[in-house]
């Protein structure tokens, strides 16, 4: 007579729980293969033609559209198309012509110390290094990444609420819980050739595909490799 030995429950359940787990390095390297197939040419969405009119403009979109900024600057920029004649200007006629932005009273007082410091001790002219451009009014560390990013190319990389969600989501910056730690999680592992445009990838790409309340998981093409979707799905 054979006897046979009785399995334990965990031995059947076991190998079924078994998934195959992603690298890191391989999640980044296929996401960063995507983006660079199918949005080959990210840029910022604000309207601008030189450096200050960017910097005026990343410091009205914060908690605002893009959208909403560039009905904005064409008249503000009409009538202040520099540091200098910003610098000059009241913060009530500044204020007027902002007004339909959000916290427009604060942005006003912003625009108006930031144009003044550039005048009174860059010479006019928007600095090009994040140590300089934090010291502007207004001008945080994300902001003045976007402007060495965009304006100088630098190989840094600005994280907004969008590039937070994203990164997160995709599991390209596991354990981290701040803006700063998912900053020095992806400038560590992606390539400085690639910093500035990854910005506006995982930016573009949480403003209309993986938004906040309803991420558009079904036309996504970043599926395979996201640990967000693995872990709602079990895919």
């Amino acid at each position: 007579m054979v006897l046979f030995r009785r399995k334990n429950k965990k031995q059947y359940i076991q190998p079924l729980k078994q998934k195959r787990k992603v690298r890191i390095a391989e999640r980044y390297e296929n996401v960063l293969r995507w983006f660079e197939m199918y949005m080959p040419a990210a840029d910022t969405e604000l309207e601008y033609s030189d450096p200050f009119q960017l910097i005026v403009a990343v410091i009205l979109s914060a908690q605002c559209t893009d959208r909403r900024v560039n009905l904005i600057t064409p008249a503000l920029f009409e009538h202040f198309p520099d540091a200098k004649s910003m610098a000059i200007a009241s913060h009530e006629e500044i204020f007027g012509l902002i007004k339909s932005c959000s916290y427009p009273n604060n942005k006003a007082k912003h625009l108006k110390g930031m144009a003044e410091m550039i005048v009174s001790r860059f010479g006019g002219k928007v600095p090009s290094t994040r140590e300089e451009l934090t010291m502007l009014p207004g001008v945080g560390r994300k902001t003045a990444n976007v402007i060495a990013s965009v304006v100088w190319n630098s190989p840094v990389i600005a994280v907004d609420t969008h590039v937070f969600r994203v990164a997160r989501r995709l599991g390209l910056t596991p354990g981290a819980k701040s803006p700063l730690d998912v900053e020095l999680k992806l400038t560590r592992e992606i390539s400085e050739e690639l910093r500035p445009r990854a910005h506006h990838w995982l930016l573009l790409h949480g403003r209309y595909t993986c938004t906040a309340r309803k991420p558009g998981c079904r036309e996504c093409g970043l599926k395979p490799w996201c640990a967000w979707y693995a872990s709602q799905t079990g895919k």
